[in-house]
């Protein structure tokens, strides 16, 4: 496998592809409504500090686990030389990041309809007929359908031309577009009058706040954010090279990762305090507050504001198309190597199957009574059982699987590179996986269901 397998062709490309894999709505949307939800400042303090306990060294879990088995997320996990039992964890995995695919796609699809809107001026209305809006959008049968299949239609066209020419080369063009588009958002919003009352709520940490919700919801985010625990980094970790130096990569990705959730508060919070808008809207920011935002902060400019907003949504579709490319690229590779077929045909085959269930998510959401079940739309159940439940779980056993089952040495080899590079972290990666971090997944996890 290792021999036949496509390595990135350059290290800035493999940079670019994993830190696309990692960022996201995670980061632009969810970052953001999280850190006005606990605090601000003191939230990012925390949540940088569970980066450095908690997301590197299960990124580092999954890179070594990725580059030794030089094959699909399944497969990997049973070619670390131990029980082929624990293949299953990697297996899960894969279902995993096929399951959240689907209504991650429908997500997406909304934020290409938003674009859309509001250059045709669709968006231009008081707060209740926005939020009507978006209420009738997102349960209308046909057009969140349709987005829906475009934005997999898209991935899909990445994905068929390969590693090298088609996730590389376009994480190559749309990672820089995305930083460059951020960045102008960020000035503008900053521009703003009363702006720094966003940005001194974003970066003056108030101690007060500082609970334990808080260092959970934290420790939740800096989990989901990474992308751990969906197969996408393992992947991606198994077209690296041997020489690659996999904790500096690490570092790498969870800065660029971080950096652009921090640049997207800077461009949420200035433009909703300048407005008066509270900065704990939750889940609803992006596509019932924001517009509000984006209308009233530029009421005396409104061409301008127009622009901000288009510019807004096309940097949130191109985020959520990054995620998509790897999430798919999860279940391509998987199904290209197990079922020893071609890469077009694996791809056809996920991206039919992420149409037909992402529809179902899309047509759940109206409130159609056969898509319910237990209580809750198919979207919010695929949700609910990824996020709350697998995550977790495939979070917690990877730590054990490579902390207590895989052979020390053979850990160590692959964090060294067999001995080229300096050991010094070793140890501390050791200690973190084998008792830090799974302490706090199983905290994470009772702490969503109201445990702790």
């Amino acid at each position: 496998m290792s021999q036949e397998r496509v390595n990135f062709g350059s290290k800035l490309g493999m940079i670019l592809a994993t830190a696309g894999s990692a960022v996201g709505l995670g980061n632009v949307w969810r970052f953001p409504y999280m850190t006005g939800q606990n605090g601000g400042a003191a939230f990012i303090l925390i949540y940088i500090a569970c980066v450095l306990v908690l997301g590197i060294p299960c990124m580092m879990n999954e890179f070594i686990i990725g580059r030794h088995g030089a094959a699909n997320t399944g497969r990997a996990y049973g070619e670390m030389g131990t029980a082929k039992a624990w293949r299953l964890v990697g297996c899960m995995s894969v279902l995993t990041g096929f399951i959240i695919t689907s209504y991650y796609a429908v997500v997406s699809g909304w934020c290409m309809q938003y674009i859309f809107a509001s250059a045709f001026g669709e968006l231009n209305g008081n707060p209740q007929y926005i939020t009507q809006y978006f209420q009738e959008f997102s349960a209308s049968p046909i057009r969140p359908v349709f987005w829906t299949v475009a934005i997999l239609a898209l991935t899909h066209f990445v994905i068929i031309h390969g590693v090298r020419s088609g996730i590389e080369r376009a994480s190559k063009m749309m990672m820089p577009t995305l930083f460059v588009l951020l960045v102008v958002v960020v000035i503008g919003s900053c521009m703003l009058p009363g702006a720094g009352k966003g940005v001194e709520f974003l970066l003056r940490p108030d101690f007060s706040k500082m609970d334990s919700s808080v260092f959970l919801a934290a420790m939740g985010q800096s989990f989901y954010s990474l992308s751990i625990g969906m197969g996408c980094i393992c992947t991606f970790a198994s077209y690296f090279s041997r020489k690659a130096n996999l904790m500096k990569s690490a570092v790498n990705i969870v800065a660029i990762d971080s950096l652009i959730a921090i640049l997207a508060g800077l461009m949420i919070f200035p433009a909703a305090f300048s407005v008066g808008i509270n900065p704990d809207s939750g889940p609803s920011l992006i596509f019932i507050t924001l517009p509000n935002v984006f209308k009233e902060a530029f009421a005396t400019m409104p061409i301008i504001g127009t622009v901000i907003a288009i510019m807004f949504y096309v940097l949130l579709s191109l985020a959520a198309l990054t995620s998509l490319i790897s999430l798919h690229e999860v279940s391509t590779a998987f199904f290209y190597e197990e079922l020893h077929t071609t890469r077009k045909k694996a791809a056809t085959l996920v991206t039919v199957s992420l149409c037909v269930l992402g529809a179902l998510c899309s047509l759940s959401i109206g409130g159609r009574d056969w898509l319910v079940i237990g209580g809750k739309s198919l979207f919010d159940l695929f949700d609910f059982v990824t996020g709350q439940i697998m995550l977790p779980i495939a979070g917690f056993l990877t730590c054990i699987f490579m902390g207590w089952v895989v052979p020390r040495q053979t850990v160590k080899d692959e964090f060294t590179n067999w001995g080229t590079l300096r050991s010094t972290l070793f140890g501390v990666y050791i200690l973190l996986i084998r008792y830090v971090c799974p302490v706090c997944i199983v905290a994470i996890f009772l702490n969503q269901f109201g445990i702790i």
